[in-house]
C-alpha cells in the first residue's frame, strides 16, 4: 500500500539553525502515528512543513503520491490535510456553529459573504452541525465560542478540522493545558475518530501516556533529526530514545 504522506530528506533552516534535518518518513493510510521528541527537537517545525505553514529549505513532501512541497497551507487543506494547533485557533466572537461553518468555507476556497444561496448555507450548516454532534458539542452550537471552557475549545477546534472531511488529520498537542479528566476524554475522542472515520492521524504530543495509549507507531525527533521509529513497545525500550529523553520514558 502506498503511503498517504511521505517526506524525503525534508529540511528547514532558520539562519544557522537546522530545525529539521533531512527527515525521511512515511505514514500509511489509516495509521495513527505519533511524533515525539524533547523540547526543541523540531516537532512543530516539521508539522508546519507538512501543513504548508512554512516552506522547506530542502527535500520534498508528498501527499497521496503527489508532491505538495510548494503548495501553501490553504491548497493543502483543499487536497485533504487538516490540522489543529498547539494554541487553540478559533474565532472567539463567532458562535460555535459559525466557527465550524467558516472552517468548511475555508476548505472550499469560498469567500465569507453569506450570499451563496440557501443550498450553500443549508449544506455548510448541516456539515457543521454533524461535526459538532459527533464531538458532543451540538447543544452549544449557538453559544459564542469565547464562552466555552478550555476543554470544549479543544473539541471545537477538532470539530472545525473534522468538518473539512480530511484524509489526513494533524493534531498538534491536543491535550495541551487540559485537566486530567479532560485528557482522558480527549484520548477517547481521538480513538473514536480513528475508528469510526477511518482517518489517518498524525499526532504531536508531549504526554507520553497519551502517546503510548493511542499510537500505532511512533517517530522520534531529536535536534531536528529522525532518530527512531517503531511500535510503542519498541520505542519505550530503545536506548537512543532513552538517551535523548534523559531516561524520561523509562
Amino acid at each position: 500500500m502506498a503511503p498517504i504522506l511521505e517526506t524525503r530528506a525534508l529540511s528547514r533552516s532558520f539562519g544557522a539553525l537546522r530545525a529539521v534535518a533531512d527527515v525521511s518518513f512515511a505514514v500509511e493510510p489509516g495509521e495513527l502515528r505519533a511524533i515525539i521528541g524533547p523540547n526543541g527537537a523540531g516537532k512543530t517545525s516539521f508539522f508546519h512543513l507538512i501543513s504548508g505553514v512554512i516552506r522547506p529549505s530542502g527535500g520534498r513532501v508528498l501527499f497521496q503520491g503527489e508532491e505538495i512541497s510548494a503548495l501553501p497551507a490553504p491548497a493543502r487543506c483543499r487536497r485533504g490535510i487538516s490540522r489543529t494547533f498547539q494554541i487553540t485557533s478559533i474565532f472567539p466572537e463567532l458562535s460555535v456553529l459559525e466557527n465550524v461553518r467558516v472552517s468548511i468555507q475555508l476548505k472550499a476556497g469560498g469567500n465569507f459573504r453569506l450570499l451563496g444561496g440557501r443550498a450553500l448555507l443549508s449544506s455548510t450548516e448541516s456539515q457543521a452541525r454533524a461535526s459538532l454532534e459527533f464531538l458532543g458539542l451540538g447543544d452549544r452550537a449557538e453559544l459564542p465560542a469565547n464562552t466555552l471552557p478550555h476543554g470544549d475549545l479543544r473539541l471545537l477546534e477538532l470539530a472545525m478540522a473534522l468538518a473539512q472531511r480530511p484524509a489526513l488529520l494533524l493534531l498538534d498537542e491536543p491535550t495541551q493545558g487540559l485537566a486530567p479528566e479532560d485528557t482522558v476524554a480527549a484520548v477517547a475522542v481521538i480513538r473514536q475518530i480513528a475508528k469510526e472515520r477511518a482517518l489517518t492521524i498524525l499526532l504531536v504530543e508531549h504526554d507520553m501516556d497519551v502517546v503510548f495509549d493511542l499510537a500505532d507507531r511512533i517517530s522520534v525527533l531529536h535536534l531536528g533529526q529522525l532518530i527512531a521509529e517503531g511500535s510503542p513497545a519498541e520505542i519505550r525500550a530503545n536506548p537512543e530514545v532513552q538517551k535523548a529523553y534523559l531516561g524520561g520514558l523509562a
